[in-house]
């Protein structure tokens, strides 16, 4: 009789640096890949009425699943499509198949530990176990210096105590093949933008035809950025712009939905330094998945308080929540050409640069005195690189409720604005009446 394994895919679309995968395949005879676009997610709201998941992201997390389904049909083997409640689906095809064990990537932050929670609860019933992976790290927290309670609450700190001194495993490399058992179960189909009631997207911009899902696509991005256009070199002078393509990495989108892995990034970024070229912006591409890793420590440390308004230091922020106020801010209407041009941009693409975030967040919370809730759950919904403890992290420290070693970090719009957009060449594309 057959060993079979159910591999549940989260937000790990990849074949490669795959640990769950890997494990399952090591473990039993057949394997059974899952994705379950999840009912609360896709038709949820948050807490102040936007939308879970806008389009953008949607679209994004269709094509990194039909990627996958397609990679893991071209290994022998095939992707198992439910929409529903994840705990269930599961739950229901481990009945069906009577698999040994389902396999996932652990999750650390609130909704997702809930879901995982019930799922193992549910499995328990018929006699099955919950198995664990990681996969979202690039350091294994078994391998840092010091346990999750005492993780430093400054990234100076933290980095410091890791980089260079903290081994780096070994990405793993995509299964050559994928057993599939032979069974009757309904394979499931691949939902549309159409099926969460979300409109199209448009390739208006040049962000909407670039940003496309998948493990494939991940790769060539990165090929592109490092081995193709060497643009890598210049990352630390150019990172800070806000017009075109180039100018940053936008490898975010495919790591938050784990269609490219952390470790294998920085594989490529040290075989890139040996083989061509060393410098400050190369090792600044590490600096700032370091800082990924950060916040999700902080999240695992601290759990809901960097969801809560108090955060971390459990200070009384600005708490405004005027909804009028709000919606000047959201679409791009407050009559500041530099913030504008930033919101219009997430409103149209899903996408705002790093230093646009900044800007468009300080504004918000501390020239506005708005409840930073609601701006950390508009970029929920809107961002196509949302990753919760990243996002809710930058939020925290932009607040002034995060850990940050600056106590009254503010941005200045206008200096912001001459510094960054000295031609005004932003402004003008988005806003084209003030051209």
């Amino acid at each position: 009789m057959d060993n079979i394994a159910i591999v549940w895919f989260r937000n790990d679309l990849r074949l490669h640096d795959n640990e769950m995968l890997c494990e399952a395949i090591k473990k039993a005879t057949s394997i059974i890949p899952v994705y379950v676009f999840d009912e609360r997610l896709f038709w949820g709201k948050t807490s102040f009425g936007f939308e879970k998941i806008s389009n953008f992201r949607t679209k994004f997390i269709i094509e990194s699943v039909l990627d996958l389904q397609k990679n893991i049909r071209d290994k022998g083997g095939d992707l198992i499509i439910r929409i529903g409640k994840p705990e269930d689906e599961v739950f229901e095809i481990a009945k069906q198949t009577k698999s040994s064990f389902v396999y996932c990537n652990r999750e650390r932050t609130e909704q997702e530990v809930f879901v995982q929670d019930r799922l193992e609860h549910n499995l328990w019933t018929l006699g099955q176990e919950l198995r664990f992976a990681r996969g979202k790290m690039l350091y294994y927290t078994a391998d840092l210096p010091f346990p999750i309670s005492q993780v430093p609450d400054i990234f100076t700190n933290y980095r410091k105590e890791v980089e260079n001194i903290v081994p780096l495993r070994d990405a793993l490399s995509a299964p050559q093949s994928i057993p599939f058992p032979i069974t009757e179960l309904d394979r499931g189909e691949v939902p549309t933008l159409k099926t969460f009631g979300k409109n199209d997207v448009t390739s208006c911009h040049l962000e909407n035809s670039k940003f496309k899902g998948g493990e494939t696509e991940a790769k060539n991005q990165l090929n592109y950025y490092l081995w193709e256009s060497h643009l890598i070199d210049t990352y630390k002078e150019t990172r800070n712009d806000l017009m075109g393509w180039d100018f940053s990495s936008k490898l975010s989108a495919w790591l938050s939905s784990g269609c490219l892995s952390p470790k294998y990034v920085i594989a490529e970024k040290n075989r890139y330094e040996k083989e061509v070229t060393k410098n400050e912006s190369t090792y600044w591409l590490y600096f700032e998945i370091l800082w990924r890793d950060f916040f999700r420590l902080m999240g695992k440390k601290y759990g809901n308080k960097i969801f809560k308004l108090n955060g971390i230091r459990n200070v009384e922020p600005a708490n405004n929540t005027d909804v009028e106020l709000f919606s000047k801010w959201a679409s791009g209407n407050t009559g500041i050409p530099f913030i504008d041009a930033n919101m219009r941009q997430l409103n149209d693409t899903g996408f705002m640069s790093n230093r646009g975030r900044q800007n468009v967040a300080s504004f918000l919370v501390k020239d506005l005195k708005m409840n930073w809730i609601m701006g950390a759950e508009y970029f929920e919904s809107l961002l196509i690189d949302y990753d919760p403890c990243s996002n809710y992290g930058n939020w925290n420290y932009i607040a002034g409720v995060g850990a940050d070693p600056k106590e009254d970090r503010y941005f200045n719009v206008m200096s912001q604005a001459k510094r960054y957009d000295a031609n005004g060449e932003f402004i003008k594309y988005w806003i084209p009446a003030l051209e």
